[in-house]
């Protein structure tokens, strides 16, 4: 664990990433493993999330996304694209994949499902896509973690024109938004501005309050 915090003690946001270099594939599918396995609302996994290496796809997100750097100059990007809406089609199909895999019918587990159905297609689209947008970030925490063990940078990213990603990854006929975008990379250190700067957070005692 103490390996974990030096390593979480090591990454920033990178500010400049070098184009020359590649982040592996075995990095890249660990990361990509770890947001899978990452925890959700109900065990519904409402997002989706999409790797882009193309470097055409890659110059036209970054024209719409204030045109940082890092998102052409990362070997990837990876973009966070929450469900639209809650359906009744969306929230049979992971039950029934849980069914699947477990082999089993639970009474209480058919219950829970029939809560949900006769709950979330009822609510507004908007509510919706904020739940399933909020889960994406709780994946997006695993990412920044599993980069920084596989000594990846990685720049998190909401300075972006969501409905200008939407249209250029096809998402809307997908029934998706993108939430955030996740450039990864490696540091290019002479051109980086903040990489030899102290980490600035609050100390212990003022972030945490222990109640007893």
């Amino acid at each position: 664990m103490s390996d974990l915090i030096q390593k979480l003690q090591w990454r920033y946001a990178a500010k400049k990433l070098n184009p020359a270099k590649v982040v592996p594939p075995e990095k890249i599918n660990r990361i990509l493993e770890a947001i899978r396995l990452t925890a959700s609302s109900s065990g519904l996994q409402p997002y989706q999330v999409f790797v882009v290496t193309n470097p055409e796809l890659l110059e036209k997100i970054k024209a719409v996304a204030w045109n940082q750097g890092q998102v052409a100059d990362g070997s990837h990007l990876l973009v966070f694209a929450a469900w639209d809406n809650y359906t009744a089609e969306r929230i049979n199909m992971m039950f029934d994949l849980t069914n699947e895999v477990r082999n089993l019918k639970n009474e209480g587990w058919e219950n829970y499902r029939q809560s949900l159905l006769n709950t979330y297609p009822q609510r507004d689209a908007e509510v919706n896509y904020q739940h399933a947008a909020r889960q994406a970030y709780i994946g997006l925490g695993s990412a920044l973690i599993a980069a920084a063990y596989e000594e990846v940078d990685s720049t998190p990213m909401e300075g972006f024109s969501p409905e200008a990603v939407d249209e250029i990854l096809g998402l809307k006929t997908l029934g998706l938004r993108s939430v955030i975008l996740l450039p990864l990379g490696y540091r290019e250190e002479d051109k980086d501005w903040l990489v030899n700067l102290k980490k600035i957070r609050r100390s212990h005692d003022a972030f945490v309050t222990e109640m007893q």
